[in-house]
């Protein structure tokens, strides 16, 4: 079975308290909403530090499309080489051992895609097998590792990279005034983060404690409109609806069953639950649904206060802490993003 032979992520220079976006939210739309009404979603949302990729002041600022994109293609490169390099490291594989790399990113464009820039920077093996992804939103961290998996279970010599980059401020729109605009400037963070898969034959990672055992993605019907981007000539403007919750409660737990089913288990098989932590009331509608304990979010829940929504990112950042201390047993990685989808990993902890 494939294994995970490490993870890293990037905890930018700008990382700022939620109070402080608050405030400075405060500013920026005191036109439209003078009567402060929707000020306390900020401290809603449990969110207490938000990692971002610039300083505030740089959102005070009119950017164009363009200007906000080369931002995103100049950060996203310059942190995807980073979080690489501390992840080849700590898995003790040489970057130049790569055999295939998934580029997770819904945040920003380019073409040369962002994985083929990379590889010229690190002067990475030309001949890596290359799979850039976009779109998949939130739910994008965990169908990317599933893909990666497959990579390395059809070659059981493959060294996998996994990269997910999500420069989501970069998305703001200064003179964006609505409710959607406002409600993501509350919730939305950046983050950068890299997996090592290996094959079964693959001798030298630092760590095979943590085996993939398999995947499964659902797509709902007629849900399209849930979440996403509106691409206007400002650039990406956000979309996502407040049935959001609701959906995940009235689906999730048939979901996380029925393919536990396939593979002989059941919830209580689970001992940890790697989740993306979509908002306080995402968490919320998994507990509902699942009733897995009071605690089996605790995880998820200390990344969102302490990162935000980093948005395919953030399934990564949970399991770069669980990497730290987890009950051996199985693992159940689970994200939800735009289509309306679910993505599910089944995981070997030992």
């Amino acid at each position: 079975m494939p294994s995970l032979a490490a993870v890293s992520k990037i905890d930018f220079p700008y990382k700022t308290s939620q109070q402080t976006v608050k405030t400075f939210a405060e500013d920026v739309f005191a036109a439209s909403f003078p009567d402060r009404r929707l000020l306390p979603v900020f401290d809603n949302t449990e969110i207490e530090t938000r990692n971002l990729c610039e300083p505030l002041d740089y959102y005070l600022q009119l950017h164009t499309f363009e200007e906000q994109n080369r931002e995103f293609i100049r950060l996203a490169l310059e942190y995807s080489v980073q979080a690489i390099e501390t992840c080849a490291a700590s898995a003790g594989i040489p970057a130049d051992k790569i055999t295939d790399m998934v580029l997770i990113s819904t945040t920003g464009l380019a073409t040369p895609s962002l994985d083929a820039l990379i590889i010229n920077r690190m002067k990475l093996n030309p001949h890596i097998n290359r799979i850039p992804v976009f779109g998949l939103g939130c739910g994008g961290g965990t169908s990317g590792f599933a893909k990666a998996c497959t990579l390395a279970k059809a070659n059981p010599e493959a060294v996998v990279l996994l990269v997910t980059v999500e420069l989501c401020s970069l998305t703001f729109l200064r003179g964006d005034y609505t409710k959607s605009n406002f409600i993501g400037s509350s919730l939305f963070a950046d983050g950068v983060a890299a997996c090592l898969i290996v094959g079964d034959q693959q001798e030298n990672a630092a760590d095979k404690k943590i085996k993939f055992v398999a995947a499964e993605s659902r797509l709902y019907y007629d849900s399209l409109n849930i979440m996403g981007w509106d691409f206007t000539d400002n650039g990406f403007k956000v979309l996502f609806s407040p049935g959001i919750p609701a959906l995940i409660a009235g689906n999730v737990r048939n979901d996380v069953t029925s393919f536990l089913e396939k593979y002989g288990l059941d919830l209580p098989a689970i001992k940890n639950f790697i989740f993306h932590p979509g908002g306080k009331k995402v968490l919320a509608a998994y507990r509902e649904a699942l009733g897995a304990g009071d605690d089996f979010l605790d995880t998820s829940h200390e990344v969102m206060k302490e990162y935000g929504n980093m948005s395919s990112c953030t399934v990564l950042y949970v399991l770069e802490r669980f990497m730290q201390g987890y009950e051996k047993g199985y693992g159940l990685m689970m994200a939800m993003g735009p289509g309306f989808s679910s993505e599910m990993v089944l995981l070997e902890m030992n």
